[in-house]
């Protein structure tokens, strides 16, 4: 039985739709939420507003000390980034091209370290943690976050690296080029998709990070921008609106960087998945 295309196309459409609807309530909630009192978000729910509170925000910024905040989370993100991004594909390029039982194990062994749960870790990481003196501070936090990010990074940058065709690296050591050269310049280049992609997933998952830091950075002074949340509730009172308006403004950063590289995330993920 022959499907009519004009048919099928619309159906197609009406999923689209319901897809987008679904993917765009979240924001639309959050939205709606950050721009009215209180009492509006009780008796009115999901009703668009008809008078817009937009000192909601400024409220917001002033009770959480924002802008502090914001600067915890960008010196905490960027060298978790970098460290986690280095050190990955270091690992991931030596271990891709090392086919041996030694290196085999070893990846298997790094990667096993994502099913282990970080409440089976929190007790001892803690007390460590605080042996060393490195509660509430930047160093514990990017260390920690560091470890735990480390082993999914390997596993996505491994697949891809195996798409890179080692004659290039063979004529280029034949040319007298050095290993560091070769790594840096010919292979890096090459792994620019997955290395984009580890980068903003790593960032994401930094930026957004309650757990540790929960445990890691307890002072008002050293909390990330998660941790502000903290500020609008309390055991008698919960401030909703300006809950909605302080994530708001926490998710720009990050919204705008990934809709600038989100192509690199595709492909990056389906390259290493589909040829690793």
């Amino acid at each position: 039985m022959k499907v009519d295309s004009k048919h099928s196309t619309k159906i197609i459409s009406i999923i689209m739709i319901i897809v987008t609807l679904i993917v765009c309530a979240p924001f639309y909630v959050s939205f709606v939420y950050s721009v009215k009192t209180n009492q509006d978000i009780t008796f009115t729910r999901l009703a668009w507003p008809k008078i817009m509170h937009w000192a909601n925000y400024t409220k917001a910024i002033e009770m959480s000390n924002f802008f502090k905040a914001l600067y915890n989370t960008i010196i905490t993100t960027v060298p978790t980034v970098i460290i986690v991004t280095l050190f990955s594909i270091m690992a991931a390029y030596v271990i891709a091209r090392n086919n041996t039982k030694g290196y085999n194990r070893l990846y298997l062994f790094l990667v096993g370290a994502i099913v282990i749960p970080f409440q089976a870790i929190m007790l001892p990481l803690y007390i460590n943690l605080k042996n060393w003196g490195m509660l509430n501070t930047v160093e514990g936090f990017v260390l920690v976050k560091s470890g735990s990010l480390i082993a999914i990074t390997i596993l996505l940058v491994t697949g891809f690296v195996k798409t890179v065709p080692y004659e290039l690296e063979e004529a280029a050591t034949i040319d007298g080029a050095t290993y560091p050269y070769v790594f840096f310049n010919i292979v890096v280049p090459l792994l620019k998709p997955i290395v984009l992609t580890s980068l903003i997933i790593n960032a994401v998952y930094t930026w957004n990070d309650f757990q540790i830091a929960l445990v890691i950075l307890q002072k008002d002074y050293a909390r990330t921008l998660p941790l502000t949340q903290f500020f609008f509730f309390s055991e008698h009172s919960i401030q909703l609106n300006l809950a909605f308006a302080a994530f708001n403004l926490s998710m720009i950063p990050l919204l705008v960087i990934y809709l600038i590289f989100q192509k690199y995330i595709v492909e990056g993920i389906t390259s290493g998945a589909v040829k690793g």
